[in-house]
């Protein structure tokens, strides 16, 4: 199955982050290395009193969750694919850590565990697809304690209008601009990606604050595979370059991804 997570045990991180991998993975790190930096330096703050309770809201295999279980938090896992649960304990046992896998939704959330029990709760690559994201924020939202944090990653739609441009698709490209779920037609397999103001107007509807939103994925999927795959320096020149930019405000609108996270005062 796909995981769906945006992230993966293969990525790697900045000084202090346990889940740093070799230079044989930079690769990989480049489409995912600014999403563990900022989990990193979340983690540093939240985690003052020990392991964290951490949910990850439709984490399909565990690419976020077994990483975060090998720093010793305590994580759950809520993915409705029996499949992927199956995949998520292969992983686990594999790593030799314990991630808890429920099957379920986020509109189980509120069944599955008590008001404000989660320190953090990630939700990547998950707004596209559920029937009302709005709703499916306010469950997350249900479940974090006052102080906890909540991690968004999702689809960018001005990306998605920009790649299909440059595949020669240029009506659809414009087309996905004018559409409010950011599709290019009827045979778009994404339900919906958001711009970074509806991203903005998700997380404040939902009660949360301080939501900046940074741009992942601005340079990797844009550069040809053939000039860094396979090439460790190379990959490694690429997760730098994906650093830098996200330090850069102005290229958020070209990164295939949006990630903010955002706190429940």
């Amino acid at each position: 199955m796909t995981d769906r997570t945006g992230v993966s045990a293969t990525t790697g991180s900045g000084s202090g982050a346990g889940w740093a991998t070799g230079p044989a993975r930079a690769a990989g790190a480049a489409r995912t290395a600014v999403v563990w930096d900022a989990l990193s330096q979340l983690l540093e703050g939240l985690a003052d009193d020990g392991p964290l309770e951490i949910v990850d809201a439709g984490g399909g295999t565990g690419g976020a969750a077994v990483p975060l279980a090998e720093l010793g938090h305590r994580v759950t896992v809520v993915e409705p694919s029996p499949d992927s649960l199956a995949a998520l304990e292969r992983r686990a046992a594999e790593q030799g850590v314990t991630v808890r896998g429920v099957q379920g939704e986020t509109r189980d959330l509120a069944s599955l565990f008590a008001p404000g029990s989660a320190d953090l709760v990630l939700v990547h690559n998950v707004l596209e697809y559920v029937e009302d994201p709005v709703a499916a924020l306010r469950d997350v939202v249900g479940i974090t304690r006052e102080g906890g944090a909540v991690s968004l990653l999702v689809t960018n739609a001005a990306a998605g209008a920009l790649h299909r441009a440059l595949a020669g698709h240029i009506a659809e490209a414009r087309r996905l601009l004018g559409d409010p779920d950011g599709r290019w037609g009827e045979a778009d397999p994404m339900p919906r990606r958001f711009t970074r103001q509806q991203l903005l107007e998700l997380v404040d509807g939902a009660g949360l604050t301080g939501g900046s939103v940074r741009g992942v994925r601005v340079f990797a999927d844009l550069v040809p595979g053939h000039a860094w795959e396979g090439d460790a320096q190379a990959g490694q020149h690429l997760v730098e370059l994906e650093r830098s930019a996200a330090e850069h405000p102005e290229l958020t609108g070209i990164a295939t991804q949006l990630h903010a996270i955002a706190h429940r005062p």
